[in-house]
């Protein structure tokens, strides 16, 4: 509530504004440690999603801040600065905020299995790579169909000269 100015307020107010600086120097210390610590970790969400990487859900600011403090820092889920949910795979760097003056970016890793997060976190792009593989399968597929296709055209030339020559002796054999 508001006071006024008088001598006695202006003391007690110049006691009580030293002591909250010194503890807020002393948190701000502790949260630089903690973000020395923390800032270009990068933690692993493991979740399902579809062919095309988007996920079955979200990741949000609470599932963040479980897998931080599941690895040793606490963290809590307001400390999270996330603008909108995670709803895709691949990596995503968030911003953590310890105290109003300090700050750690994390980097997190949503995969569907931790073999995929390995990969992405090696900067494969797992769902180019599944592309690609499909694709070899689809040529693997045509060039073979392609080989097919031929060796049938070259038997079907075969049968066709065989099939006329046939009808000719067929058609020399019958009396007219």
């Amino acid at each position: 509530k508001a006071l006024r100015a008088t001598e006695e307020n202006l003391k007690h107010f110049e006691a009580q504004r030293a002591q909250l600086e010194a503890r807020n120097l002393e948190l701000r210390n502790e949260a630089e440690k903690v973000g020395d610590k923390l800032d270009g970790q990068s933690f692993v969400v493991i979740r399902q999603s579809g062919e095309t990487g988007i996920l079955y859900g979200s990741v949000n600011s609470r599932d963040i801040a479980n897998v931080v403090s599941e690895n040793g820092f606490s963290v809590d889920r307001t400390q999270v600065a996330l603008d909108r949910q995670i709803k895709n795979l691949g990596l995503h760097d968030v911003r953590i905020v310890l105290h109003p003056e300090v700050s750690a970016v994390v980097s997190i890793n949503v995969a569907r299995s931790q073999d995929e997060a390995e990969q992405q976190a090696a900067g494969i792009n797992v769902l180019a790579a599944e592309e690609d593989e499909e694709l070899l399968e689809l040529e693997e597929f045509f060039e073979d169909e392609e080989a097919m296709q031929a060796a049938e055209a070259e038997l079907g030339t075969d049968d066709a000269d065989g099939a006329e020559s046939g009808d000719m002796e067929t058609e020399a054999e019958t009396p007219a």
